[in-house]
């Protein structure tokens, strides 16, 4: 085994360090308390060739793999999980799914037009008031009439949504019925200025404070046929496949939040001092930062092998689901840590550490949340035993 990035991924991982540090993480804390969508880094990302990272070049790509894009996100995220969560979201779920299903004519035009210049974002539309985890729970549906799709019903909590640069949403939606009831589900592009299409106001949010989610609402919205995404009734499965890719980038978030309230912890253990010595020479601090660290290098591990195995076209639907739930989990409890080293001045909202505590929680929601993932991870350990049936 080779844990050695290649030139290419260490480049990425260098790149995404320095401009985190200069131009992201100084302006973390006040883009967190004026909940303002940070426009400008946005567009310093796309001329850097973040917002492109894993798409050919043939399409305006920056042609990286999903290991180095991982890097990157964890770079970004240990400086600002909100900046993180507009990459994340943009990526994983905004241009993968065109680069995976997408036309020629598709990919030519949605991914040129949102990676060049930082002109565009695109959204994900999947969850529902009784849609995420269960997608086969959602009642948003479109028909077709003459020649064009009529799309009514809602979506909730969509990142990059909303922005003066998002170009649209991909959404899913019920276009028939399949045997047994089960519903028929479908892929569909929806630009952002397309008729009977609106977005709710933005949420009021304890953590990703600068990041835009909205609620979007679709009314007799009509786009043309060959706005389908891949197949017909493919959608759900099309779904499913861009959400493991999402579970790893999560995973990366979450490292890099993890990381950001380590760095905190050992730099405040030192500093500070009680009972006449630095509490770095305490051993219960010792012991947290130990564990501290331990979890974040196996978080940071079982993140790049889901990446690498995703990289080379093996499955790994399992590992990134335990990637997700791990590193998740890993920044809820270094946060936590931080927190306490830091003492009363860590639960001071002037602090890095208050901050990072307030952010933490998503990262073990979106995306899948931990139960689901959980039970993903054991349904295929089962199935691979011969324990249970494949649901049907």
């Amino acid at each position: 085994m080779d844990f050695d990035p290649t030139p290419e991924q260490r480049a990425w991982r260098e790149k995404a360090r320095e401009f985190a540090d200069e131009v992201v993480k100084p302006r973390a804390a006040a883009l967190d308390r004026e909940g303002r969508f940070p426009y400008d880094i946005v567009a310093q990302m796309a001329e850097e060739g973040f917002l492109g990272l894993t798409v050919p070049e043939e399409y305006g790509g920056s042609g990286g793999d999903f290991v180095a894009y991982n890097m990157v996100l964890e770079e970004i995220s240990r400086a600002d999980t909100s900046v993180g969560i507009t990459l994340e979201a943009h990526i994983s779920l905004g241009c993968s799914p065109f680069v995976a299903y997408g036309t020629k004519e598709q990919k030519e035009h949605y991914l040129g037009e949102v990676i060049q210049g930082g002109r565009r974002l695109w959204a994900f539309g999947l969850t529902e008031e009784e849609a995420g985890t269960d997608a086969g729970g959602t009642r948003t549906t479109a028909r077709l009439e003459d020649g064009h799709w009529v799309v009514n019903g809602s979506k909730k909590w969509i990142t990059n949504s909303g922005t003066d640069i998002t170009g649209g949403v991909t959404i899913i939606a019920r276009t028939g019925t399949r045997e047994y009831g089960r519903p028929e589900l479908t892929a569909i592009i929806v630009p952002q200025d397309t008729p009977g299409y609106t977005r709710g106001p933005s949420y009021e949010k304890t953590g990703w404070r600068a990041a835009d989610q909205h609620p979007l609402y679709f009314d007799d919205c009509r786009v043309p046929e060959e706005n389908t995404l891949g197949e017909r009734g493919r959608g759900l499965r099309q779904f499913l496949a861009t959400l493991d890719g999402g579970r790893v980038a999560v995973g990366a978030l979450s490292v890099g939040l993890a990381q950001a309230c380590f760095d905190e912890a050992i730099q405040r253990a030192r500093e500070r001092k009680q009972f006449g010595r630095s509490i770095s020479e305490f051993q219960a601090i010792q012991f947290k930062l130990a564990d501290m660290a331990m979890e974040i290098e196996l978080a940071r591990n079982m993140v790049l092998k889901a990446a690498w195995l995703k990289d080379q076209g093996r499955p790994f639907s399992r590992e990134a689901s335990m990637a997700k739930v791990f590193a998740s989990e890993t920044a809820k409890r270094a946060a936590d840590q931080a927190v306490q080293i830091w003492g009363g001045e860590g639960f001071m909202e002037t602090s890095a550490v208050a901050r990072y505590w307030r952010q933490v929680k998503i990262n073990e929601i979106g995306e899948g949340t931990s139960e689901i993932n959980r039970q993903i991870i054991a349904r295929s350990l089962l199935q691979e035993e011969g324990g249970i049936p494949a649901s049907k």
